[in-house]
């Protein structure tokens, strides 16, 4: 595995990245964009993606880089969750939604990846000696 030097070469914030840009896209334009605490929750959501990978990454600890991880994970749900909302009162149109929810699904997925491969060298680190 190739070293990690800054939060942007963690391969889940570059995908949450493609994923903000595609929510601030798509909620920018018709009913969508009217819907303004829907619109400002989805987009906050999603930025809460990036930004808790960057200030989790800068901790510099493991366990600490696990928890923001584990709450970025959960803004990707929160995000989804948002997409159903924005399907069901017909601001996205199915195809819309799939790529979306797909966006954030392999993101969420590029997490918890992150986080089981963080955990397992936490604990290699940790383990006694024999």
């Amino acid at each position: 595995m190739a070293t990690i030097e800054k939060f942007e070469d963690v391969e889940a914030w570059q995908k949450a990245r493609e994923l903000t840009r595609a929510v601030y896209k798509t909620t920018s334009g018709s009913a969508f964009a009217r819907d303004f605490s829907l619109r400002d929750q989805i987009r906050r959501a999603s930025v809460s993606v990036m930004s808790n990978i960057a200030e989790g990454f800068d901790r510099r600890g493991n366990r600490e880089f696990v928890q923001f991880l584990s709450i970025a994970k959960g803004s990707v749900a929160e995000v989804q969750a948002q997409l159903y909302v924005a399907l069901d009162a017909g601001y996205l149109q199915q195809e819309a939604f799939d790529y979306l929810y797909g966006l954030a699904r392999d993101t969420g997925r590029l997490i918890g990846g992150f986080i089981r491969y963080l955990t397992n060298a936490t604990q290699q680190a940790t383990k006694p000696r024999k």
